[in-house]
């Protein structure tokens, strides 16, 4: 018997790829597309393809086996409440669940709306939190960019490869589809074609999150715009261990990730854009950067994901998958 999941907020970015994924997912019925504003009648679909949303209907929670929630930041808590208490496991796609800290989410989200089920998510990096998410009834789906710095950054630190001493700089840029699917004045066409630019240097809403999941405070994040529609490239500057190379941290990444069916790390090369887009792949590469300063030699790690897949929607149904006992790979591979 097939399974029934629902996407709250299917219009936005995020809800349409979920959709999409859940089209080719083996397991799953076609999912209840409901829109995130309660009260009001979705738009009918501008062309005969698009899929017609369903108005919010909290009801309906208990026709479905699970939920995805697309909805903007901070409103994420009265839906989650409602479909656990129809005993529904759940997915949230917002930041509302991923900080600890309530201080640190009032700081950098605002108004706390759900501090109980922000103590009780399990934050879903999958391949780190596999066992505690197949325990779980909510999920907390990390952002994008912490996505892309984490996967490669954990097993380095926890190996002890890399000198904290120094700061770890996270040199990271994003398609548009990151900002979502509202215009915004740096997103807009005319703003993004020919330019490239740094934004939320020092107060990017995802630094602390990064923080919280590798437990340091030395990384340095920078994340910047390109003009492009999908994907995350991430540079990550590293200030190895004494005696550790390259090729010690290559090593250490591919044991990490040796049984992991979305990490792919390379023998040689480095990660693109283009190989990662449409999928839900992490692509790892290291490079050395010989000693041009008395401070010492770098190591330079690159990864590539989808900032819509791997990001958000792909790994969002990863963590779906595992809640609902079904193979982690159903619905996700080429």
């Amino acid at each position: 018997m097939k399974r029934k999941v629902a996407i709250v907020g299917a219009s936005g970015y995020t809800g349409r790829e979920l959709a999409r994924l859940l089209a080719r997912h083996p397991a799953f019925d076609p999912p209840l597309l409901m829109s995130s504003r309660p009260g009001v009648e979705p738009d009918a679909p501008e062309t005969s393809f698009e899929p017609r949303l369903e108005k919010l209907d909290l009801e309906r929670f208990r026709d479905v086996d699970g939920v995805f929630l697309c909805t903007p930041h901070g409103a994420a808590a009265p839906y989650a409440r409602e479909a656990m208490r129809s005993g529904k496991v759940v997915v949230d796609l917002s930041a509302d669940f991923r900080l600890k800290d309530g201080a640190l989410h009032g700081s950098v989200y605002g108004e706390d709306h759900g501090p109980d089920l922000r103590a009780a998510a399990v934050y879903g990096l999958c391949e780190h939190a596999r066992a505690a998410i197949a325990r779980a009834r909510l999920v907390a789906n990390p952002g994008c960019y912490p996505t892309a710095v984490t996967l490669p950054l954990l097993p380095v630190l926890a190996a002890g490869l890399v000198d904290l001493a120094a700061d770890v700089i996270a040199d990271c840029k994003s398609g548009t589809s990151g900002a979502g699917k509202d215009p915004k004045k740096r997103t807009v066409f005319g703003a993004v074609h020919d330019n490239f630019l740094a934004y939320g240097v020092g107060d990017h809403r995802h630094a602390p999150e990064i923080a919280q999941t590798l437990r340091t405070d030395r990384v340095l994040f920078v994340p910047h715009l390109l003009p492009v529609f999908r994907g995350i490239l991430a540079t990550l500057w590293l200030r190895p261990s004494p005696g550790v190379r390259a090729a010690d941290v290559r090593a250490c990444l591919r044991a990490a990730y040796a049984d992991e069916p979305f990490v792919r790390v390379y023998d040689k090369g480095l990660p693109e854009l283009q190989f990662v887009q449409h999928t839900n792949f992490c692509d790892v590469g290291v490079a050395d950067v010989p000693a041009a300063a008395p401070s010492g030699a770098r190591i330079v790690v690159i990864s590539a994901i989808d900032n819509l897949v791997k990001g958000a929607s792909g790994q969002a149904l990863q963590n779906m998958n595992l809640l609902l006992g079904l193979p982690e790979t159903a619905g996700l591979l080429p």
